[in-house]
């Protein structure tokens, strides 16, 4: 399985960006995935999760109405659109794919990340205050 992010960059506060995750060499649709995120000198944090089917997501509460995470089943491409950006969404972003096929948890399986078991290299998001 290869997991590579991209969309990373430098932006104002108030910004947007989209970051891209892309998969290759499983069943995409099958897996539930999530973003997380790592600010330096922090420990890694859970953005947001959305379903294998892609109709449930979930969110922190330090980026809902402000993030929308999406897939496309069809190109194996997982979304993160990232509006009104804050100095303090500044970090590496990883995507990661839940280990088991078929399974959505609640709102503690997704802050914990402890089932993700495949993760990207990360793509950096930098807003400049």
């Amino acid at each position: 399985v290869q997991v590579v992010e991209s969309g990373g960059a430098l932006v104002q506060a108030g910004g947007s960006l989209r970051l891209s995750c892309t998969v290759t060499s499983m069943v995409f649709d099958d897996y539930s995935m999530g973003w997380f995120r790592q600010a330096p000198g922090k420990e890694r944090e859970s953005v947001s999760c959305i379903s294998y089917t892609g109709r449930t997501t979930r969110y922190s509460d330090s980026v809902k109405e402000r993030f929308t995470i999406s897939r496309d089943n069809v190109k194996n491409i997982l979304y993160l659109d990232m509006n009104s950006l804050k100095p303090e969404d500044t970090g590496i972003y990883y995507c990661a794919i839940e280990e088991h096929p078929n399974r959505f948890g609640d709102d503690a399986w997704c802050r914990k990340g402890a089932n993700f078991a495949f993760w990207g290299q990360g793509t950096q998001v930098t807003v400049s205050s």
